[in-house]
């Protein structure tokens, strides 16, 4: 019975540090501020997800490029106002991967 319990309670702690791990793009970019500037459809204050995949289609260096932007932060391609970098504490980078290729689709 012992056993059992050991083994029920590693299973319950995997399911869990997975499931935090498992974030769909949308969480990932709700949990890291992305929201708070950029908008699906919409220009907010940074420009809306589907004008930064119509700029990249067909770019294959989009994913690199835009991973890298997040990374450090910038301004000029979109207007004046600057985005500020967004560090692995904001947003790991299995997270990040997955909401630069969502954003790419739109």
């Amino acid at each position: 019975m012992k056993k059992l319990s050991i083994a029920l309670s590693a299973i319950g702690l995997a399911l869990v540090a997975t499931s935090s791990l498992a974030a769909t793009p949308e969480e990932a970019m709700n949990k890291a501020g992305c929201m708070a500037c950029h908008a699906k459809d919409k220009k907010l204050v940074g420009p809306a997800f589907k004008d930064i995949a119509a700029k990249y289609k067909g770019d294959k260096s989009a994913p690199a490029k835009l991973t890298e932007k997040v990374r450090k932060g910038g301004s000029g391609v979109w207007g004046p106002i600057p985005m500020p970098p967004h560090g692995s504490d904001k947003i790991n980078d299995d997270d990040l991967k997955g909401a630069v290729d969502s954003i790419l689709k739109s």
